[in-house]
């Protein structure tokens, strides 16, 4: 579907070619000053040079050569040779009919649909999960609802840090514990239990102790990395206490995400890869791609026009340990092997960017990718009122469950107060909160360009008022009441008829909705589809006052009416839909 602003842009082009200039001084966009026209084009400006005429008489060419156009009903040049354009009322009633018609509600699809993989969630087995993993959850999320929706074929993982240090600190905490445990005797050969020895209250108290008992003790920390380097190679009962903290690990995971809305297509870990490393190492080494430096293997990533130095990949240390970056490299060639993605967007926070620039620059030195198809998505923080990391009162890590069960509270709480609800059952009533919670937390962050740190305030994002989640679930809830109460007075949709300015304005903002999702799509940044979102929400607030629609006497009117709202709330439920929130029927 071509919007109004390409249209446009097809016949100023055109104009501009006429009078032999480039056709693309004829871009138009949506107007700087409204309340002077709905439209803009400044090529004129950029054209006075090639012209080798003054601005204006270069736009006075061009509106003669738009002069009869039907798709405008006036055309006016301001200041020094801007066109202002207005277009004629029947445009905007067949976009607005076509956009209706649509099932996407105007959004279009790619042209070339790719095979995309999305790594995003990331947390360490036995750790529970903290407000840093709020960012990479609900971006990487919503991007995968972007990308779907789009057309491409994605595949999402969560990358679980399953491996290393951290694991070998368990064992040993546990051991120090439960010392007759079946899984810490090397002579056993029996068949170790299925119920899992440790619960995630369990593994929650253990990893923090083990770390620092090592951190005080040198005794401690050498026996932690002596059973790491016996997991990864494979002793069996350490294997089989490895499988049990990850099952029960995913097992909380999956509570939390599930509460957000966030689901992974896989939920591999680090682990997963462990048996490609050694292969992986070999032929790195027999190619020359890896090279030997200071007793380690590294892989040289520095380029001549670095504006910084890179330093080497280390794929095995000088003790003869892979590293993170090996892993990395295995899952990259893993994932080749498996789903052959075109493209892999990592959802990971900006302080990792080294690292990942040194992964991927290894990964394309040994041909494990194609050139530019490994990309970081970054991201900021979430900060508290000081602008710091936000942390509890305590100084302590904010855990996500204790934020997202504060948000649920507090939309409890406000939903009472602004009289909401009421007459839902409780369980519903809980529902709707919930919801309610999710659209709080999820647009405050998604909102803001993904790369911007931002202050975390509950109070304000949980208003239903304001540029917020909850706002515009209710501004989709009383679209749902209008579209109720008209089938029960027996009232249909019609055609879109333009009689307001304030419905004309509505109209534009429908139109930009496939913009918006390119803009989100190219720069995998999701505020654009909040931006758009809130904008159309906005219009629909401003259209309502201004257009009665149940109580309008005149029938072709009414039914145009219904038909805008009632397209409103299509788009609006897509929109919402790709930033992870759900609107209630009611609230």
């Amino acid at each position: 579907m071509t919007s109004i602003v390409d249209q446009l842009t097809a016949r100023i082009g055109a104009a501009f070619d006429a009078v032999g200039l480039p056709a693309e001084l004829g871009r138009c966009t949506e107007s700087d000053r409204p309340d002077l026209a709905p439209y803009q084009c400044n090529g004129a400006m950029a054209a006075a040079k090639l012209a080798k005429k003054a601005p204006r008489a270069v736009a006075e060419e061009i509106a003669a050569q738009l002069g009869g156009d039907e798709m405008i009903a006036d055309l006016e040049i301001a200041g020094p040779g801007f066109l202002n354009i207005t277009p004629a009322a029947d445009v905007y009633e067949r976009q607005a009919n076509a956009i209706a018609a649509d099932d996407r509600a105007g959004a279009g699809h790619v042209e070339a649909p790719r095979k995309v993989m999305i790594d995003f969630g990331g947390p360490n087995v036995a750790k529970p999960m903290h407000v840093g993993h709020l960012r990479s959850s609900v971006l990487g999320d919503s991007l995968q609802r972007l990308f779907r929706f789009r057309g491409d074929d994605v595949v999402s993982d969560i990358h679980l840090g399953d491996w290393g240090y951290q694991m070998g600190l368990l064992v040993t905490e546990l051991q120090a514990e439960q010392p007759d445990l079946p899984y810490f005797d090397p002579a056993y050969e029996g068949e170790y239990p299925s119920e899992p020895p440790v619960t995630i209250e369990d593994l929650s108290r253990l990893y923090p102790q083990a770390a620092a008992a090592a951190k005080e003790d040198d005794e401690r920390a050498a026996l932690a990395r002596k059973a790491t380097a016996e997991l990864q190679a494979g002793r069996r009962g350490y294997r089989a206490l490895l499988a049990h903290f990850i099952s029960v690990s995913i097992a909380a995971l999956k509570h939390d995400f599930d509460t957000l809305g966030v689901h992974f297509d896989l939920w591999k870990g680090e682990s997963d890869v462990n048996e490609l490393i050694p292969d992986l190492v070999a032929d790195f080494k027999a190619r020359g791609v890896a090279e030997k430096s200071d007793g380690a293997w590294v892989v040289r990533v520095a380029r001549d026009d670095d504006k910084k130095e890179l330093a080497p990949l280390i794929l095995v240390s000088s003790q003869g340990s892979a590293l993170y970056g090996t892993t990395d490299l295995a899952t990259i060639l893993d994932r080749k092997n498996t789903v052959g993605p075109d493209l892999i967007l990592y959802v990971v926070d900006l302080g990792q960017s080294d690292h990942f620039e040194q992964v991927y620059r290894a990964a394309y030195k040994a041909g494990l990718a194609k050139e530019g198809s490994l990309e970081h998505i970054k991201f900021g923080t979430v900060n508290g009122p000081d602008g710091k990391r936000l942390r509890t009162r305590a100084g302590g890590t904010f855990r996500l469950a204790d934020l997202i069960n504060e948000a649920f509270e507090r939309a409890k709480a406000r939903l009472n107060e602004a009289g909401l609800g009421s007459e839902l059952a409780p369980a519903e009533f809980d529902r709707v909160a919930r919801m309610v919670a999710n659209a709080a937390i999820k647009f405050a962050d998604l909102q803001n360009y993904r790369t911007t740190n931002y202050i975390f305030e509950l109070d304000r994002f949980i208003s239903f008022e304001g540029k917020t989640g909850p706002y515009l679930l209710y501004q989709a809830v009383r679209v749902k009441s209008i579209m109720r109460k008209a089938e029960a007075e027996g009232l249909t949709a019609g055609p879109v008829r333009i009689t307001d300015p304030a419905e004309a304005a509505l109209v534009r903002r429908l139109d930009g909705f496939d913009a918006a999702l390119q803009r989100a799509y190219e720069l995998r940044a999701p505020n654009h589809v909040c931006d758009h979102v809130y904008a159309l929400a906005q219009a629909f607030s401003s259209f309502y006052a201004a257009c009665p629609i149940l109580p309008e006497k005149d029938e072709t009117i009414r039914a145009s009416r219904l038909m805008l709202a009632q397209t409103t709330l299509k788009q609006l439920e897509i929109a919402l839909s790709l930033i992870g929130l759900d609107a209630p029927e009611k609230m």
